[in-house]
């Protein structure tokens, strides 16, 4: 199979991470008017098409380590029970993330569900199979929270500032509409806590599923990083079954309830978008899974320099699809100071192993 011999090899590997999980959302974007439960559908099943396409020719190639069919013969039963498990929970976890940035806005959702899942994942995968220098690890991910945060902030002052930044007669009907729709001050509370439980609860569990695939990939009868990356994916499809169901009938974004008659009207570019982000997806968490079985780099590293990620999907916002057009000028000083913090953390995450 395919495992880099060397650490600029597993680097390469994480950086490929970081930026497919920050441009996997792009395919989002792509498709206006696409619930999201319907969306996932095509998301999950590129998941799982990839994972498998990848194990059977990156993971079944080359001289080093065990083929895929070999090593799925000698991987653990519990082992590759972790990593479905570990699909499940991520599913759960991505699902909630999504509910809360739709209810609490993207100000609250990712410096609290991301920045939780950031700092819970690296310190659980470091307990678990320690690599690297601490030090500088956990400075660089104490440095990539401050920039999710300041990113977070950014997005807020965008949404405040932004009537103030438009044409006079744009502005007074946006006060307009905004006088008209405004939520009274008992439902906009009901909403920020219900968006902050939703936001707390994602981050605890996008915490959580990285540590159970660094367990299966731990021990006598270890799973290697290509059986982890396909048991994973059939876990988060299996669960998608219920849970995604469930959102469909049940939505907790405030939503209207949907069906699968809807699914099949939509357009098939947003079906082929679909597929597309969930299989970008799992390129970038099949090579971070590689570079974390390499002894050098750890779980820890790859999970802190894939959630560089954020930084990706911010400069895709704000150089491609313009989303900070007219934001006020302390918004784009966040934004400068989101990018420069991005790159100290990780580039001291990505020393760690050297030192």
């Amino acid at each position: 199979m395919f495992e880099p011999q060397s650490y600029a090899g597993a680097l390469a590997c994480m950086v490929v991470t970081m930026l497919c999980w920050g441009s996997w959302a792009n395919a989002r974007k792509l498709t206006p008017g696409f619930r999201f439960p319907l969306f996932y559908w095509d998301y999950v099943s590129g998941l799982l098409t990839a994972t498998v396409l990848l194990g059977l020719t990156l993971g079944s190639l080359g001289s080093h380590g065990r083929a895929l069919t070999a090593d799925l013969a000698q991987a653990g039963a519990g082992q590759l029970a972790l990593a479905a498990a570990s699909g499940a929970v991520f599913n759960v976890a991505n699902l909630l993330l999504v509910a809360a940035i739709e209810v609490a806005g993207l100000a609250v959702a990712f410096p609290v569900g991301i920045g939780l899942a950031l700092v819970v994942g690296a310190v659980s995968s470091y307990g678990i199979a320690p690599a690297g220098n601490a030090a500088w690890l956990f400075t660089g991910v104490g440095l990539v929270v401050a920039a999710i945060v300041c990113d977070a902030a950014a997005y807020a002052m965008r949404e405040r500032g932004g009537v103030e930044h438009t044409q006079p007669a744009a502005r007074q009907a946006a006060r307009k509409t905004a006088k008209q729709t405004r939520i009274p001050a008992r439902t906009r509370a009901g909403q920020a806590k219900r968006g902050l439980g939703l936001s707390v609860t994602a981050g605890l569990l996008m915490g959580t599923f990285y540590p159970l695939v660094a367990r299966a990939m731990q021990g006598e009868h270890a799973a290697g990083p290509y059986s982890a990356a396909i048991f994973f994916a059939m876990g988060a499809a299996l669960c998608a079954l219920p849970a995604n169901g469930m959102l469909m009938r049940w939505p907790i974004d405030g939503g209207k309830p949907t069906t699968m008659r809807a699914y099949g009207d939509a357009p098939m570019r947003w079906h082929i978008w679909g597929a597309a982000g969930g299989a970008m997806w799992a390129v970038g968490a099949t090579l971070n899974f590689v570079a974390a079985a390499a002894g050098r780099v750890g779980p820890a590293v790859s999970y802190a320099m894939g959630q560089g990620a954020t930084m990706v999907t911010a400069a895709w916002g704000v150089f491609v699809w313009r989303e900070f057009r007219g934001a006020p000028p302390a918004a784009r000083w966040l934004l400068a100071a989101m990018f420069v913090l991005f790159v100290a953390g990780l580039t001291l995450v990505a020393l760690a192993p050297l030192h």
